[in-house]
């Protein structure tokens, strides 16, 4: 396969944001372990902080990298892997940041959620989610059992994501349009 500018550029971003999250990642770890339970703040802010830099990076992977990928007759598709001039979709490249990164889960839950494994886990979650569909807060961050987690609110960033859940066969909802809330990204860690 030859490898063409765009996919260049596009293998090019991706190291960056990659290179973001897990410097974000790296730093978050180091100091979970000196953490106590009188440093919630701190811990507080690493999880926003790390919520942040991957909702930033999955904008710019949204925003930047699928445009030029459609403009370069390429595609962004759920079987990616599978085909020869594809890329992942954002929600895809948000969980390949999550396996990649070692010391917490990183995910998303959804409103009307395409997979069941998109679902809150804990009627917390379910709680924070709806906390965060009401507008009030963009970020939460709680303890949930034996798991200190965060949530930031989640949108549908372009009209090209709100049309790929609303055509998806798996979709309960296809009114979405660019600006809906549609879930959360959530990090979830040991207590």
């Amino acid at each position: 396969m030859r490898i063409t500018l765009p996919m260049k550029r596009w293998i090019g971003m991706s190291s960056i944001m990659i290179t973001l999250v897990a410097g974000a990642a790296l730093m978050f770890s180091s100091g979970q372990a000196a953490m106590t339970k009188d440093t919630k703040l701190d811990r507080d802010a690493m999880t926003k902080y790390i919520l942040a830099t991957v909702k930033a990076a999955r904008t710019i992977y949204t925003q930047s990298v699928i445009r030029k990928v459609k403009a370069s007759g390429m595609k962004a598709s759920e079987d990616w892997v599978k085909e020869d001039h594809a890329v992942m979709l954002p929600a895809q490249f948000v969980k390949a940041l999550g396996y990649e990164i070692q010391g917490y889960e990183l995910s998303l839950v959804g409103t009307d959620p395409l997979y069941k494994s998109n679902e809150p886990k804990t009627p917390t979650e379910k709680e924070m989610l709806s906390r965060l569909a009401s507008g009030k807060e963009n970020m939460v961050t709680f303890q949930d059992g034996t798991q200190y987690k965060g949530m930031s609110a989640d949108f549908a960033i372009s009209q090209s994501c709100a049309d790929c859940h609303n055509q998806h066969p798996n979709t309960k909802k296809r009114d979405w349009k660019k600006g809906d809330f549609m879930g959360a990204i959530i990090i979830r860690m040991r207590g």
